[in-house]
This record gives C-alpha cells, structure tokens and sequence, in this order.
C-alpha cells in the first residue's frame, strides 16, 4: 500500500478534527488537498456523469480542502491506491476483470472509501454491480442505511432523500469490513446530474438533494 496513500488520509483526519475544534472557522493555507477519483472500469466504462460540484460544496461548507475536479483513474492499477475517496457510475452491463476484482477488494479493505450510483437509475448497471459485490464480497452483503445513520448528520442533517419523480422510497446501501462503512451504494442514482454538462436522469428516479449528500459521504470517510 503507498504511503502517500495512508499520509493523505491520516492528514484529513487531523485537519477535520481541528476544523471541528475550530467550528466554522475555515483553516486557510492548507499544505496540501483532497483529490477523488472517478473510475475507469470494465475496459472502457467510465463515471462520465457524476458531478465533481460535491467537491467544491465540501470546500465552502467545511475546513476539507479538496481538488475540485475527479482524476481518472483504472480500476486495475496501482495508482488507484494513492486515492483515498473514489466514485463510479454507469448506464450498462459490465463485469469486472479478476485484477478489478481483486484492487476494488483490497482498495476497501485498506482504508480506500467507494461511492458508486447507478446512472439514470439503471436496472442493467444496477444488476451488474450487485452482482459483482456479491462475487468479491463472499462474506458481507450491501445493507441498507438507516436515516439515522450518522453519514446523513456529517455535514447537513439530511432527513429525507428526495427522489425526482417524487414517487417511491429512496434509500442507500453500504458494505462495512470489521465494522467500518467503506462503500455506499445507490440504485436510484447520486450523480446530482443537474450540475453536469452533457448530462441528464434521462427516465431514471435520480435522488434530488445529492449534492448535499455527496458531501456528507466525503467528510464522512475521511472521518472515519
């Protein structure tokens, strides 16, 4: 595991801890920043509609200093180990490659944090990526998130997941390793596709206040 992998990590913990002593104090001057990546996966499937303006709102909102666009990065090298926060998303089918595999398990394993959506809440993405965990992850299980969770306290006390049709139940689901959350899954979608280019929910029910939510699961897992 890359050192500039833990010291990035460890240097985010220390600086929300004394941004929380400081309370809406912003620390200026900051020696370094948060930078997240967006995953190439699949061969060629990418995040292309996952917007980074979550980045920006972490920025304004709490003492994090974060780049303010994804990097992207292969699912299968070894630089997705310098990342401490990734995202992914999709509209299609896909199956991991064993090396996909095998990174994506040791990523959350050693202290990595994945964010993934099911783009324009996809039922064929959806599918493929249950299936995927379940094949990687023998032994755990995505479960879903009770509101009371502290993730929806981080930042903004989010009550209620607000869906765009206004129809059915939104939630989200999280896969823990030795108690710990290292992965949040929606199936209704967190792209916050209105603050895209190029981009829309096309018919999907995507989850309306995401952006704020975005931001709670990033100060979340670099509290955590």
């Amino acid at each position: 595991m890359s050192y500039r992998y833990y010291e990035q990590v460890f240097f985010f913990r220390v600086l929300l801890v004394v941004g929380a002593v400081l309370g809406s104090a912003r620390l200026q001057g900051a020696p370094g920043s948060i930078q997240c990546a967006n995953l190439i996966f699949a061969g060629t499937q990418t995040s292309r509609c996952f917007s980074d303006q979550f980045l920006t709102a972490a920025q304004q909102q709490t003492s994090v200093t974060t780049e303010r666009r994804f990097k992207k990065v292969k699912l299968n090298s070894d630089e997705l180990f310098t990342y401490p926060f990734v995202v992914m998303t999709g509209e299609q089918q896909f199956r991991f490659s064993a090396k996909e595999r095998e990174n994506l398990k040791r990523y959350v394993e050693s202290g990595g944090f994945l964010l993934a959506s099911a783009g324009c809440s996809s039922a064929e993405w959806d599918k493929a990526f249950r299936r995927e965990i379940k094949t990687i992850f023998a032994d755990k299980s995505l479960t879903k998130i009770d509101m009371k969770h502290p993730v929806f306290k981080t930042v903004k006390s989010i009550e209620k997941l607000e869906l765009a049709k206004g129809k059915g139940s939104a939630f989200l689901e999280g896969l823990e390793h030795d108690g710990k959350l290292v992965m949040i899954y929606s199936s209704q979608g967190l792209n916050d596709t209105e603050h895209t280019t190029g981009c829309c929910c096309c018919g999907g029910n995507e989850i309306q206040n995401s952006m704020d939510v975005n931001v709670n699961i990033l100060v979340y897992a670099l509290m955590h």
